[in-house]
């Protein structure tokens, strides 16, 4: 299928966007339809970060917290990275938050902490893609970019009834996505059409009557909307293995060390671990990548974790050592209180809740 004419395109987009108008989210990033207030570039490009592989209701608590601790660019900026790092915790995806810290420090110190217009601009920047850019060209500067995220993704192979998976349809997406993004008001445009995907057009049963394209929806007539997208073929995610240290001193401080910047993680607190393998466990193997030497005791169950490309099983290992063992340099004594605020990994929150169910 072909693109609408200018003609229908134009129509399309009226209609959206008087749907939008009427029925926008209030997100705390956003400055709804109507307002006169221009947006804030440093809020939209943040959420935009935060908002990368994460759903909107994850997002929403960070960057509230954010924005009260780092209100512009250049606060986030002069931040340090452990802070940083830590107020992260748990969103996932830790690479997004390095590269927030980059881009932040590049906007504020070379740019005047003034954010590019355009889309060709804003990709130079630190963990800003092609999506990013055109969200924030969009929404931000109100550039006619055309914004593709997996809200628009499924709205577009319902409306014009693509029958592949959407991996295999991303040139014919983007034909359709470009085609009806308007020059005028094309950031409260992208705003509308994922607004769409994400309350009427949802993956599953989508309410196709409150829809204002129904009537123009291939996928509607042919009554084949709750079966698109096609779903591809699933991959098996591999497992990993390795060993967690639960190492306390005589007060009940907990040793926990830093992870090197680069990697999975990077920069993170961690309950010191093996390193993390594929195949069977070898508890005689990992023991050995210990941080110090103590006498483990096993810890009953099993941390499992799922990142993005593996499965993660942690066994969990306990001792208590002489309070002066374990002092390199990333490594560092927490009490069991601080645990909590500290900003570990959810994988690592996920070692303390077992550590702590074991010994209840």
């Amino acid at each position: 299928m072909t693109p609408p004419s200018p003609q229908k395109s134009a129509a399309l987009s009226r209609r959206l966007l008087k749907w939008y108008d009427a029925n926008a989210r209030v997100l705390p990033w956003r400055v709804g339809p109507g307002r006169g207030v221009p947006p804030d570039p440093y809020r939209v490009w943040l959420s935009e970060i935060m908002l990368q592989q994460t759903v909107v209701a994850a997002v929403i608590p960070y960057f509230e917290k954010f924005v009260a601790r780092w209100p512009t660019v250049e606060a986030l900026a002069a931040a340090k990275s452990e802070d940083v790092m830590a107020d992260w915790a748990g969103l996932g995806y830790y690479t997004r938050a390095r590269n927030l810290l980059k881009c932040a420090r590049v906007v504020a110190g070379e740019l005047g902490g003034v954010f590019p217009r355009t889309e060709a601009e804003l990709q130079k920047l630190p963990g800003i893609g092609p999506y990013t850019a055109a969200a924030i060209a969009a929404i931000a500067f109100d550039a006619p970019a055309t914004v593709i995220d997996g809200n628009v993704d499924r709205v577009m192979v319902r409306m014009f009834g693509v029958r592949k998976p959407i991996r295999d349809a991303k040139v014919e997406i983007r034909a359709f996505a470009g085609a009806l993004t308007p020059k005028q008001r094309a950031g409260d445009y992208a705003q509308a059409v994922m607004d769409l995907g994400a309350t009427v057009c949802t993956p599953k049963s989508p309410s196709c009557e409150e829809c204002p394209w129904a009537e123009d929806c291939v996928a509607r007539a042919k009554g084949i909307a709750g079966d698109l997208p096609v779903k591809p073929a699933r991959k098996t995610k591999p497992t990993r293995a390795g060993a967690a240290f639960w190492i306390t001193r005589g007060d009940g401080a907990v040793l926990l060390r830093r992870r090197p910047e680069k990697g999975l993680l990077g920069g993170m607190l961690e309950v010191p671990s093996s390193e993390w393998r594929a195949g069977a466990f070898d508890a005689r193997a990992h023991l050995r990548e210990a941080p110090v030497r103590a006498i483990f005791e096993p810890v009953p169950g099993l941390v499992t974790h799922t990142f993005t490309h593996f499965h993660l099983e942690l066994s969990v290992f306990t001792a208590r050592i002489d309070g002066r063992k374990g002092g390199s340099a990333d490594a560092l004594w927490v009490s069991r209180g601080e645990l909590e605020d500290i900003g570990l990994p959810t994988v690592m929150k996920k070692v303390v809740q077992l550590v702590g169910g074991a010994s209840s």
